[in-house]
């Protein structure tokens, strides 16, 4: 069976943007990848902070050259569309993002999200100005090579010490303004908020990243409004709490009964070699 091209994904991806509500898990290598896939999920999304974690680096330490490399293995393992998680775009000034996001492009993802976080803990966002001027340019790099991704802009306000709806909002709208296709403030929790930024972002369609603690369903989501839904480095800390708490129990009891949750080798191995014809080709 012939692989899809990059243009495929880009029109698959866009679709699923049209209508309904679909879950975009976030693998943080080829293998999580390649097994998410499987499940039957319609599209991916890297997580910064998973691969970060993965190569021993704290969330938003890697830099653009690691990062675009993880990106494109990500692509290459899938035949799925998928959204890169490209942090800031690795540039504080508009034309620094543009020469970035065309990079990033160019791995063959389907679309790119680029938040309003600036890294400095005294001015946590960036003028809304700039702010938009980053995400025009984002825009117009994609825009200049013809590649029809998709472009998600982040209010990061809730992430970042400002848990204000309304400020989430104003940028939300400003950013789909500058060219945003989809609008997404990570952190808000409750229905209120989500249908807030819903009503407030339309029509363009809304990603909320979901947690356990909102208690809230794909289909209470969906019920929202809620075009996608993103589970950020959940997924990797979910891994990561099986593996500290399994070592932890080694080093400090001497036992070994947390092994019981593990995966059975020949599930996990059978999966893989069953899985690899059908491994696209970079």
């Amino acid at each position: 069976m012939t692989s899809p091209t990059s243009a495929d994904k880009r029109r698959a991806f866009r679709k699923l943007h049209e209508s309904g509500c679909f879950v975009i898990p976030n693998p943080w290598d080829a293998g999580t990848t390649r097994y998410l896939q499987h499940l039957g999920f319609k599209a991916l999304a890297s997580t910064s902070a998973g691969f970060a974690f993965a190569q021993g680096i704290a969330d938003g330490k890697v830099d653009r050259d690691m990062m675009l490399s993880h990106i494109a293995e990500v692509v290459t393992a899938t035949d799925l569309p998928v959204n890169a998680d490209f942090e800031g775009g690795y540039a504080h000034d508009p034309a620094g993002v543009a020469e970035n996001v065309r990079r990033c492009v160019a791995t063959g993802v389907a679309g790119l999200s680029i938040e309003d976080a600036t890294g400095d803990a005294q001015n946590p966002l960036y003028d809304l100005d700039h702010a938009v001027a980053r995400m025009r340019a984002a825009r117009a790099a994609i825009d200049k090579v013809g590649a029809d991704v998709l472009l998600t802009g982040r209010a990061e306000c809730f992430l970042v010490g400002r848990p204000n709806l309304d400020e989430a909002i104003r940028r939300l709208r400003a950013y789909s303004d500058a060219g945003a296709d989809c609008l997404y403030a990570p952190g808000i929790r409750t229905a209120e908020q989500i249908e807030a930024v819903v009503k407030a972002a339309a029509p363009k369609p809304v990603n909320v990243l979901m947690s356990a603690a909102s208690g809230l369903t794909v289909a209470d989501l969906a019920a929202l409004g809620v075009r996608r839904i993103s589970i950020g480095s959940t997924l990797a800390r979910v891994a990561w709490g099986a593996l500290m708490r399994s070592a932890r129990e080694i080093a400090e009891q001497g036992k070994f009964d947390a092994f019981a949750g593990a995966v059975p080798f020949a599930e996990i191995n059978g999966f893989f070699r069953d899985d690899f014809p059908r491994r696209p080709k970079p």
